[in-house]
């Protein structure tokens, strides 16, 4: 079954967040990921949530996401990714 991952992500430093995309792109790419929807405009329906830029990512399954996630490669890009930004996350498992 496939596997959801919501970032909810705050971007402090443009320039250096550009660094951490152009890298975890082909490593998402890698892993089996793809982009759902990346940043464009949202609206709150319902609750007190006030999101600031949405990313949803598609993985093959929970275990392909948590491989990615726990591995060497995106540990090293959190790295950056958390120098220039602060994130909320969430995975879920799909239907299949």
């Amino acid at each position: 079954m496939p596997a959801y991952v919501i970032f909810d992500v705050e971007i402090t430093d443009p320039q250096r967040y550009q660094e951490f995309m152009s890298s975890v792109k082909p490593a998402l790419e890698a892993a089996g990921a793809k982009y759902l929807a990346r940043g464009g405009p949202h609206k709150v329906h319902e609750g007190d949530w006030t999101p600031r830029r949405i990313v949803l990512l598609e993985f093959p399954s929970v275990a392909a996401w948590e491989a990615f996630y726990n591995g060497a490669t995106y540990q090293g890009l959190k790295a950056i990714r958390d120098s220039c930004s602060s994130a909320r996350l969430v995975s879920v498992e799909g239907l299949s």
